[in-house]
């Protein structure tokens, strides 16, 4: 495989069963084969991942976190630890056919050099002998969306010009189509390619529908990057938003008029609600199977889904208000490991008058302050857990550190020790999401300098950026890994203030 068409596969995940099949049907597939692939575990609690032993020996396979925050910042998580010229999307739900990599790889080769992405083409299976259900014909939808993730390969050169999805988009809605649109913008183009998976419909209970009117929120999102001509573009259709919210108005009026003593205009707006509902009902039931359990989910959701679309909107055209800042946001906050970072390490130490600033320590936060930016430390301290060190030690010597090198905005420290389950030890993104939580900031708007692989480990699960200023603890392959490297602190902060002073050890390497 060429480096102009070497590729890898990203799969965000939240645990679910179908991606044992998903991955079966990689490590099944024959001919050309990835270079890596990425899973991302989304969910927010620490649980282990099953992943049968046979499909690790047969997949270059390696499993990442990204601390629950939506597919949007999973898929960021994965790709960042790639370095491959393109990156295949799937989802955790699909299904990828005998021919799918072969197929795949011809698209990628023949893609032209300002192709920025290759969508593939998803069938969904609907049952046979039956109608579809409002559930299933909805995911059948899929088989017709323009630039949807759950089979699309980007050329990384794309994504590293638009700084990969934007994380502000927290379901699984509108984040591939918000992609899109900012690759398109960015002077690249759009293909479909022949290679496609299979996507079935997978089980939902009777609330799924009314769970899903969340996306109006992302709708309201989309105006306020794209412009009110970004569904055309995205070849995404209004729906019945102006119906939901007609029959929402006649709902208020109902109660309204009820409450002031008009029954009669009430009971005209009530029976303009009613007639409203109905129709919105019967339009979901004709199609489908019209059986009791489906009539009775139609007609229960039927009435919750246009108040839950309204709220859904209106709640968002309050947050963005005065618009929504263009993806990726400036940098506002940086963030540093304590020990070998900025202090000399002492091994578990536990006495502030043991604490001895780096060379150039104490110029690097000053230069951070001076820039207006927050800082913060995330300090793993397992000595705590291994109770060679008490909570009171470690904060002597936080303190003392701030003594020497001024006070910082946020001080994080993760008490876990490496054999116990933690999604706040580094390389985990707990403390970084914290810090960056207490700092009133998004993750993607921190960086995180520290000396060794997990610190930069923590910083990509958690969408913030990662240098690593090595020291000579830290081992050749994590100086090999690390997108970023610094030669010290000074480095550090001219890459991330001015832009100079460091290689990015992925910029520009595509398949290398």
């Amino acid at each position: 495989m060429s480096g102009e068409s070497a590729w890898s596969v990203v799969v965000p995940t939240v645990g679910r069963p179908s991606l044992d099949v998903l991955l079966r049907s990689l490590a099944a597939q024959e001919g050309p084969r990835p270079e890596l692939v990425v899973v991302v575990d989304d969910r927010r609690e620490h649980a282990p991942l099953e992943v049968a032993e046979e499909v690790r020996a047969a997949l270059p396979l390696r499993v990442v976190r990204s601390g629950g925050r939506g597919p949007a910042a999973a898929r960021n998580a994965g790709w960042r630890r790639t370095r491959t010229a393109w990156v295949a999307f799937v989802d955790d739900d699909v299904l990828l056919p005998a021919g799918w990599a072969r197929a795949l790889q011809d698209d990628l080769v023949a893609a032209a050099p300002g192709t920025g992405a290759v969508q593939g083409r998803i069938e969904v299976p609907l049952p046979a002998g039956r109608r579809p259900t409002d559930w299933e014909r909805g995911t059948a939808g899929l088989a017709g969306a323009a630039w949807i993730t759950a089979d699309m390969a980007y050329r990384r050169a794309a994504l590293e010009a638009v700084g990969g999805f934007d994380e502000r988009f927290p379901r699984a809605f509108r984040e591939d189509a918000d992609l899109a649109l900012r690759v398109l913008d960015a002077g690249w183009e759009l293909v479909r390619g022949e290679h496609g998976a299979v996507h079935p419909v997978r089980p939902a209970d009777d609330l799924a529908s009314l769970r899903q009117q969340r996306g109006n929120a992302d709708d309201v999102l989309m105006d306020a990057l794209h412009g009110p001509g970004w569904r055309e573009r995205a070849q995404a259709p209004l729906g019945r938003l102006p119906q939901h919210a007609a029959t929402t108005a006649a709902a208020l009026a109902a109660a309204g008029l009820l409450a002031a003593r008009r029954p009669r205009a009430a009971a005209l707006a009530g029976a303009v609600w009613l007639a409203l509902t109905g129709e919105f009902a019967w339009r979901r039931i004709a199609p489908g199977p019209r059986d009791g359990a489906e009539v009775r989910r139609m007609l229960l959701t039927s009435a919750a889904i246009p108040p839950a679309a309204v709220w859904h909107r209106l709640r968002a055209q309050w947050r963005w208000r005065r618009g929504a800042p263009a993806w990726p946001p400036p940098l506002r906050a940086v963030l540093f490991d304590r020990d070998g970072t900025l202090v000399h390490d002492v091994p578990y130490n536990g006495d502030p008058e043991l604490v001895e600033p780096v060379d150039g320590a104490a110029e690097a936060v000053l230069r951070v302050r001076a820039a207006g930016l927050a800082t913060g430390v995330v300090t793993n301290q397992s000595g705590v857990a291994r109770g060679l060190l008490t909570r009171e030690d470690v904060d002597r010597v936080n303190a003392r550190v701030g003594d020497l090198l001024g006070p910082f905005d946020t001080v994080q420290v993760c008490e876990d020790g490496p054999d116990e389950p933690s999604t706040h030890r580094k390389p985990q993104p707990g403390m970084v999401l914290d810090a960056a939580r207490a700092l009133g900031v998004l993750p993607a708007e921190c960086a995180l300098v520290g000396d060794i692989g997990a610190d930069v480990e923590a910083a990509l699960s958690a969408g913030a950026r990662g240098v690593l200023v090595p020291t000579p603890v830290t081992r050749e392959e994590e100086v090999r890994d690390a997108p970023e490297v610094a030669a010290d602190l000074a480095g550090a902060l001219a890459l991330l203030l001015d832009g100079t002073g460091a290689r990015a050890a992925g910029a520009g390497e595509g398949g290398a």
